[in-house]
């Protein structure tokens, strides 16, 4: 058996903090995890991700940064995703398929068959087991990514990463359909969704998640020794 969990929400809600933290927590239970992000988590996907990212690409058109997201995401499930699935293990995602439904599909109004095609390709029909949502207003979500607006991040050989992007920059009317977005791809999958409150502390958030993944753990078994991050 495997599972696959993927982390949405809108910008500022605290995914990656909690993708991390239960990361970190079934490392050290000796579950076979990986933790990998969307755009990214290969050395395709992580150039990819630079360009889409980017705040100087406004004249990014909206079809093009469609294809590139899902282009990232397929070298991802290509590269790491299906095959730690393959192996038995638990793969953890910050953001995934939805993303691209809530951001490019009703926060730019592209056509939603269109993007379920193009994302059938781009996966092969894969999905998550099991979908965290961290609950937050649009309006309160970017106000925390705006206190951290100058602060960057080393990525490693990837080099450094801002923390305000070329999404978060958009006006607060795209980020509300954002938001809208994501209230509709939960009504219509609702036993996949976990929808969590965001504005609780990192430590009470993780508590909550770490109770929810639990039953989904019984069929995983653990390494004999804790694995090298």
């Amino acid at each position: 058996m495997s599972l696959f969990v993927t982390f949405e929400g809108p910008e500022g809600s605290g995914k990656s903090t909690q993708a991390r933290l239960l990361y970190e927590s079934l490392h050290t239970r000796r579950f076979p995890v990986i933790l990998t992000r969307e755009p990214g988590g290969t050395r395709i996907g992580d150039l990819i991700r630079r360009i889409v990212l980017d705040l100087q690409h406004t004249e990014m058109a909206p079809t093009t940064e469609t294809l590139l997201f899902s282009a990232a995401r397929a070298q991802l499930v290509s590269e790491v995703i299906r095959p730690y699935l393959e192996q038995g293990g638990i793969v953890l995602c910050d953001r995934y398929a939805d993303s691209t439904y809530a951001y490019q599909g009703y926060g730019l109004g592209r056509d939603l068959a269109e993007l379920r095609v193009i994302t059938t390709a781009a996966t092969g029909g894969l999905r998550p087991d099991l979908t965290f949502y961290l609950d937050i207003s649009a309006e309160a979500g970017l106000e925390r990514k705006r206190r951290k607006r100058p602060v960057t991040r080393l990525m490693g050989q990837h080099g450094i990463e801002q923390e305000w992007n070329r999404l978060d920059a958009r006006e607060l009317e795209y980020h509300q359909r954002v938001e809208a977005g994501y209230r509709e791809l939960i009504a219509q999958d609702p036993e996949r969704w976990r929808v969590l409150d965001a504005r609780q502390s990192i430590e009470a958030l993780a508590e909550q998640i770490a109770a929810i993944i639990e039953p989904y753990l019984a069929s995983i078994p653990r390494l004999e020794t804790v694995p090298l991050c």
